[in-house]
């Protein structure tokens, strides 16, 4: 597929995170591949389930045989019986869009989970259950993810939106925890190995505007299916007005953009960026009025 091709068949949205005002759209609900913006998900609910069953990311995960049945991004060079702990393993995989990393991650949950119901079955297939059961809650109406990375094998397909995506986005950035993961440029990670090595590695960001236009997250990812996938968020200091001496209206200002199926992810983006703020800072001039002809609202509910 030529790279004019991919262009033309993107599909994006931009709206602002906290009243969401939908600015700027193309094919906002058009199902496609998202590649390893599924690890979004992913990392979400390792970090939900930790926090629901007191779990200490500091605990270690076995990497298991099967994260080695397809050829995937493996950047921490990881081997079948090689250990991490669940933070690093999200480091890896939220920055580095490392599979086996996000393979491992789902693993390990979906045995814990299989384990505190007294069931027996595929972790894998648990874990992405959970996954779903998050997008039904969001809303995520035209989303099914079919496994913890993205890549699209046969018999389990995933794919989302952008709007979908956005939601998800907004969601996540909620949670002070995965946005500070989202917003490291870089990080020291390790892995201990079967042999009884422990390693560092050092991972870089993947998103490529990450501090600029006041990008502090989420993730970008690529496929062959999926082309070239990004989420930011950008973040505007937030407006306060004066009600009286001692009240005060605080109006958080960020602006989720999704851009799928691009061939310049970085370049729709940016434009997206310079586009939309003019845009909501019209629409904030007018006291954020609502009518039948400008853009719908997408509300995502706020949801443990």
């Amino acid at each position: 597929m030529s790279a004019s091709v991919l262009f033309s068949s993107e599909s994006y949205i931009a709206m602002e995170a906290h009243t969401g005002k939908v600015l700027l759209a193309a094919k906002p609900e058009q199902k496609r591949p998202v590649a390893s913006l599924t690890m979004i998900a992913t990392a979400k609910v390792v970090l939900d389930w930790a926090d629901a069953s007191q779990t200490s990311l500091a605990s270690q995960a076995f990497v298991p045989q099967s994260a080695f049945a397809f050829q995937s991004s493996n950047p921490m060079g990881l081997r079948p019986g090689d250990r991490v702990t669940l933070r690093d393993a999200i480091y890896s995989a939220l920055m580095g869009s490392d599979n086996i990393a996000a393979h491992t991650l789902a693993d390990h949950v979906g045995r814990a989970i299989l384990a505190h119901r007294r069931q027996t079955g595929d972790p894998q297939k648990i874990f992405v259950a959970e996954m779903n059961y998050l997008a039904k809650a969001l809303g995520m109406r035209r989303t099914r993810f079919g496994n913890s990375h993205g890549l699209n094998h046969v018999g389990r397909k995933s794919y989302s939106t952008a709007s979908d995506i956005a939601r998800l986005c907004v969601h996540v950035m909620r949670d002070t925890g995965f946005a500070f993961y989202v917003k490291q440029k870089s990080r020291n990670i390790y892995v201990n190995k079967a042999g009884g090595r422990k390693l560092a590695f050092k991972v870089t960001n993947g998103n490529p505007l990450l501090g600029v236009f006041g990008i502090n997250g989420i993730k970008s990812g690529s496929s062959v299916s999926a082309g070239q996938c990004l989420a930011v968020n950008a973040h505007r200091s937030p407006l306060v007005k004066k009600l009286s001496d001692d009240r005060a209206q605080i109006r958080y200002r960020d602006l989720i953009v999704v851009v799928l199926g691009s061939n310049d992810f970085a370049a729709r983006s940016k434009q997206l960026i310079s586009q939309a703020w003019p845009m909501y800072d019209s629409w904030a001039a007018s006291g954020y009025q609502q009518n039948a002809q400008s853009s719908k609202l997408i509300v995502v509910p706020k949801i443990r």
